[in-house]
């Protein structure tokens, strides 16, 4: 199907999804997600001529995963956002199976778009280009097209290039399956964004002696980060471990030394880098202040996502609030933005025993805890959150069976921060020292309820809409 017959599918697929999807009490007041149809990975997330630009992987047509274009936002203090024209359609031989996840930078004064071309064939076997777009004057993005093939030796799984420059050179990290089916992350240079040269892996199965380290790695980002460089990426086949990395396909980080010279990354241990049920594909960006801000897909691949019941209303998923990072003694923190205080509305105290805590209409809720023992959290039925000794659990229904389903944190808890939407729930633990994201869909009310015999301190603030324009 070409160009000009998909414009006017998406349009009507638009015009007549939104009503439907706003009519959808689990969709979400103050968080990213998509008009109609499905939302997955977040792209090109930068700050650019006095703007913030935050595009994504969306299927307009469908809340599914079969036609991906790039939609894009824009916004001046991350707070209040409005789109922008669609950025990236797959209407090219060389992407024409979908424009997939990727980056965006300042070349030179223009704004400009590196992601991965899919292309299938007949056979079942498939290959990937590395291709670039620039913004034009109508804030549309012209396609310049492929910058780099397939390299040699791996298969066709190669993909979703985060690209930024270092020193008047840019670099490309990707994430890879050899043809071994082990998952690796590659490293190129340019001195134009055109030419690439491979400077070699730098991460996966097999370098620096990780193992048991699955068969794709997903969605790589390095950067600097308090004297340290940091790689998140999304290792698919993973090996499961003891209440750890429980996900389908988890979303880790590397902390370690990375020289630029040698392309060597020297690292620690692969940590999971949120232990809720949903939470992957996470991007960064560097604000114009200093700070290392991230957003993530609130949602996985594969598993139940597609019994997720928001399809019945034509869309599915949502991003994550936005969130400040930084590095404390080699662990990773991550913690809302400032900027998201702008959406409190009149503060609230109450202090005592759990128990007797008043319930909270969850909506649109910040709460903070501060706690001493064990304590319960019980949202709409649809999520329970218990605080022990050990750390925390939660809990909720399959969407297959019914089934009680866990996600743990371990460590002494001292403090929560907890960000509500209609159906997603972000807990921020000891002020950042864990995180647990989680889609949850509660029947009847987001109405929140405690039990539990700990002194507990509450402070919590209704948060008011703020819907895309």
């Amino acid at each position: 199907m070409t160009l000009a017959s998909r414009l006017p599918a998406i349009l009507q697929a638009v015009m007549k999804g939104l009503p439907k999807a706003l009519q959808d009490t689990h969709y979400p007041q103050w968080h990213h997600a998509p008009v109609t149809g499905l939302m997955n990975d977040p792209n090109g997330f930068t700050w650019f001529a006095g703007r913030w630009h935050l595009f994504y992987q969306w299927n307009p047509l469908a809340a599914d995963h079969k036609y991906k274009c790039w939609g894009h936002w824009s916004s001046a203090d991350l707070v209040q956002w409005r789109h922008e024209p669609l950025a990236l359609m797959p209407d090219e031989d060389y992407d024409r199976n979908g424009c997939y996840s990727g980056s965006a930078v300042d070349n030179a004064g223009r704004l400009t778009l590196c992601y991965t071309g899919n292309v299938k064939f007949d056979d079942g076997s498939r290959t990937a280009w590395q291709c670039l777009a620039v913004e034009n004057s109508d804030g549309g993005f012209d396609k310049v097209g492929p910058v780099l093939p397939l390299p040699a030796g791996y298969s066709g799984h190669v993909r979703d290039p985060k690209v930024w420059q270092h020193e008047g050179v840019w670099y490309m990290v990707l994430g890879a399956q050899d043809l071994h089916k082990q998952g690796k992350v590659l490293l190129f240079s340019s001195a134009n964004l055109h030419d690439w040269e491979s400077r070699g892996e730098i991460a996966g199965h097999g370098v620096n002696g990780l193992t048991d380290a699955g068969y794709m790695w997903e969605c790589p980002d390095l950067f600097p980060l308090d004297g340290k460089h940091l790689l998140l990426c999304c290792p698919q086949g993973l090996a499961r471990r003891a209440e750890r990395f429980l996900n389908v396909y988890p979303a880790a980080y590397l902390v370690g030394d990375f020289d630029y010279a040698s392309a060597k990354f020297n690292h620690g241990e692969l940590n999971e880098l949120d232990a809720g049920f949903e939470f992957y594909a996470p991007q960064t960006a560097l604000a114009p202040d200093g700070r290392r801000l991230l957003v993530g897909w609130m949602g996985v691949p594969d598993g139940e996502e597609m019994l997720q019941p928001t399809r019945e209303h034509g869309w599915i998923h949502q991003m994550t609030c936005l969130r400040e990072l930084t590095l404390k003694n080699g662990k990773l923190y991550q913690q809302p933005i400032a900027e998201l205080a702008q959406l409190r509305e009149a503060e609230q105290r109450w202090q005592g025993e759990a128990s007797l805590a008043p319930g909270l209409e969850a909506k649109r809720l910040e709460l903070q805890i501060e706690l001493s023992g064990e304590l319960g959290i019980h949202f709409g039925g649809g999520l329970t959150l218990e605080v022990t000794g050990q750390g925390i659990t939660l809990q909720r229904p399959g969407l297959a069976t019914g089934e009680p389903l866990y996600r743990y944190w371990h460590g002494k808890v001292s403090s929560l921060q907890i960000l509500c939407d209609s159906s997603s729930v972000e807990i921020f633990i000891n002020h950042g020292e864990g995180v647990m994201s989680s889609r949850y869909f509660p029947q009847s009310s987001e109405r929140l309820s405690f039990n539990g015999e700990s002194e507990v301190t509450l402070r919590y603030w209704s948060l008011r809409s703020c819907m895309i324009e």
